[in-house]
């Protein structure tokens, strides 16, 4: 449960800004171009972060990287609070979206301490935060900026990391043996690229990845823009509050761990995607019922969480002693399928309206569908055997640095 609450504190500061940007701009007299490069620099510095900064958890004690990662984060954090000028202000945007990877660090943590038997259930577990911390993060900032300003957004954030960077150098594991692996910098990057080149199953799973939060930030990037038109017209905190349906999400998170400990899967993903391609249907009904909203954001939330925990069960799997560079990895794949889902839903809703942007969500949710149906049968699962390739790739690259 504290890896869990650490996830979501980190990933959330990711999300505050986005209803908060009209609020920004205008205190610190900003173009809107700027405005939207705030949300832009801090997702630049996340992907950064994921290629960049994760990776070392597989060379470097995790608890004092988790650690020095969270101080730096509550330093960056005050930046943002305290921006005067704009400049300081995307600065600080930049260095948070790099710091919050912390996230990841902790999953793959989370994972390696977890027993084989029990790490679908705990990553499940540690997921679930992550995805309250999302969803969560858009309503919780706009509350607190109603009630004392967008700063005090940034000022919390920056004292419950605080917090939780002294609680876990407390209570994280001390580990005094020497890394598994001993690679230079540079060599554990490369390192990462020849897991993908050598393990199909990363690549399919990564792709899985990119295509379901493609589908994901399609939905959240675009809903507001119908409801907030007649016949609905709602408010920004009504909006807001649908991430309390989305939280359901977190739900299949935790089953789906469950489910992949009992060795299903793939049978877990098939399902879930299939829901996934269905959640479009009544979420196309949006405008004229805010019920059928409410199911098709329940079924999607929960299918892509689902395929999200077995996706990362199953590449951890697959060399835990390079755990931190498989999780790293495959989440550059979710930055990706997020960017490009957002930007391509709300070009599509400007031009052809919500029934375009559904048609987009159902396309991506079937090809994410027949990419697992024909692949299904040809990858074998890493969770029921043992592997110690990891090793061997360090020792590859050590050999060609």
């Amino acid at each position: 449960m504290l890896f869990a609450v650490a996830c979501g504190t980190a990933v959330a500061n990711v999300y505050f800004a986005q209803p908060l940007l009209v609020t920004v701009g205008h205190d610190l007299a900003m173009s809107p171009a700027l405005v939207g490069s705030v949300v832009t620099l801090t997702h630049v510095g996340y992907g950064l972060g994921l290629f960049f900064l994760v990776p070392l958890g597989d060379v470097a004690d995790r608890r004092r990287l988790i650690v020095a990662q969270l101080l730096l984060l509550v330093l960056a954090l005050a930046a943002v609070a305290t921006a005067h000028t704009t400049a300081i202000l995307l600065a600080g945007m930049a260095a948070m979206g790099l710091l919050a990877v912390v996230t990841q660090t902790l999953v793959a943590f989370a994972a390696s301490l977890a027993p084989p038997a029990r790490r679908g259930r705990v990553v499940g577990l540690v997921t679930s935060g992550v995805v309250i911390g999302i969803l969560l993060a858009r309503t919780a900032s706009g509350l607190m900026a109603d009630l004392a300003g967008w700063r005090s957004v940034y000022l919390a954030s920056a004292a419950l990391t605080a917090l939780l960077a002294l609680v876990l150098h407390r209570v994280l594991p001390r580990h005094n043996d020497a890394p598994p692996i001993s690679l230079r910098y540079g060599q554990l990057l490369r390192s990462t690229i020849t897991l993908f080149a050598r393990e199909r199953l990363l690549r399919l799973r990564a792709l899985l990845g990119l295509l379901i939060f493609a589908v994901f930030s399609a939905l959240w990037s675009s809903i507001a823009l119908p409801l907030s038109e007649p016949p609905t017209s709602l408010s920004h905190t009504a909006i807001g509050a649908l991430g309390l349906v989305g939280a359901v999400g977190a739900l299949a998170a935790t089953m789906a761990g469950r489910l992949n400990d009992r060795g299903l899967s793939e049978r877990t993903t098939g399902i879930a995607l299939a829901l996934l391609a269905a959640s479009w249907l009544p979420l196309a009904f949006t405008r004229s019922s805010l019920w059928a909203l409410v199911v098709g954001v329940i079924l999607l939330d929960l299918a892509v969480q689902a395929v999200h925990v077995t996706n990362q069960t199953l590449i951890y799997a697959l060399h835990p002693d390079a755990g931190s560079r498989l999780i790293g990895g495959y989440m550059v794949f979710y930055s990706i399928g997020s960017a490009t889902g957002a930007i391509a839903a709300t070009s599509l809703y400007a031009a052809a309206g919500w029934g375009a942007v559904c048609a987009l969500g159902a396309a991506i949710s079937c090809l994410a569908f027949a990419l697992w149906a024909f692949t299904r049968h040809s990858t074998p699962d890493p969770t029921t055997k043992a592997t110690d390739w990891g090793h061997s790739v360090a020792v590859d690259v050590s050999a060609d640095g």
